[in-house]
């Protein structure tokens, strides 16, 4: 008998607090947090989560055979839950993503239907070919633009550039997971999350979006100050594991980089809100990482291949 557990495991429940910012993110960045964002905001990250566990669920379907000889523990392989339930399960959740996305917007509804689309196409054709890392840093970029679709929406491209960058370097290095990655990528993967961590101070609005909002960012010493701290606890967070591949591009070294690197995505968030000016959501992040963080200490999977 199928558990809720092991529908959790298929859509890799943990991982999906990881995404819970990028949309939030991206709104921010493009309108500040005035107006309707609180409902809005909801919507957004609930679509997020929604497409992120798709293309999870997804991500086992198809690669059910393979993941038979190199990850007999997942949950198609193992026989806890069938393939065909499999592909029910990312194909309901999709709809789900998209329908929250249009209730959070026609704007943000549209860039979801492309969201939908590019993830389907990820782990249906993309993902075992050199494109893959790219095609999965355009999944995320588009989750970010989700957020920003309507006026202002320019303000979120740098943001979603850094977290599609961010997932470039990920998504590159977890292909080393089963049979190692190569120094070259571990070198790649440091300077690109160098160069991420860099975007949180460029072109910061430091506008507040809502009345007392310059007293709390104040209190985190200033937009420019917050997104600092965020970057340097996102290196401090994803460095460590790329250097060591970069030393020793091994299977294990590869599975620990991919699963900080994975983690590292939250600060990064935060770096991104309190750049936006919005000290509630950077707040909010901060939750959302030590959630993360307590959760992985109870559940060492993480991968996202």
């Amino acid at each position: 008998m199928t558990r809720v557990a092991d529908y959790l495991d298929l859509v890799r429940a943990p991982a999906s607090l990881t995404v819970l910012g990028d949309a939030v993110v991206g709104a921010l960045s493009a309108r500040g947090s005035g107006g309707d964002f609180p409902l809005r905001g909801g919507a957004l990250a609930a679509s997020s989560v929604c497409l992120y566990s798709a293309g999870m669920a997804l991500n086992d379907w198809a690669d059910a055979d393979l993941d038979a000889l190199e990850r007999p523990e997942r949950p198609i392989p193992s026989g806890r839950i069938t393939r065909s339930r499999a592909l029910a399960v990312g194909a309901g959740l999709t709809a789900l993503g998209i329908g929250s996305a249009f209730a959070a917007g026609r704007a943000s509804g549209l860039v979801s239907l492309a969201l939908a689309g590019a993830l389907w196409a990820y782990d249906l054709v993309f993902k075992p070919t050199a494109a893959g890392p790219v095609v999965m840093a355009v999944c995320r970029g588009l989750d970010v633009m989700m957020g920003a679709a309507g006026p202002g929406w320019r303000g979120a491209l740098l943001p979603a550039s850094a977290v599609a960058v961010h997932t470039v370097a990920v998504t590159a290095v977890s292909r080393g997971e089963v049979d190692g990655s190569t120094r070259v990528t571990g070198g790649a993967a440091v300077t690109a999350s160098v160069a991420v961590a860099a975007s949180g101070l460029l072109g910061g609005s430091g506008a507040p979006g809502r009345p007392g909002g310059e007293r709390a960012v104040a209190a985190l010493g200033g937009p420019r100050a917050a997104a600092a701290l965020g970057g340097a606890r996102y290196l401090a967070a994803v460095l460590p594991g790329y250097l060591a591949v970069a030393g020793e591009a091994s299977a294990s070294n590869s599975r620990d980089a991919t699963r900080a690197g994975i983690r590292a995505v939250v600060p990064l968030q935060s770096a991104l809100a309190a750049r936006a000016g919005s000290p509630v959501a950077t707040l909010a992040l901060l939750g959302v990482e030590v959630a993360g963080r307590l959760l992985g200490r109870r559940r060492s999977r993480g991968d996202i291949t």
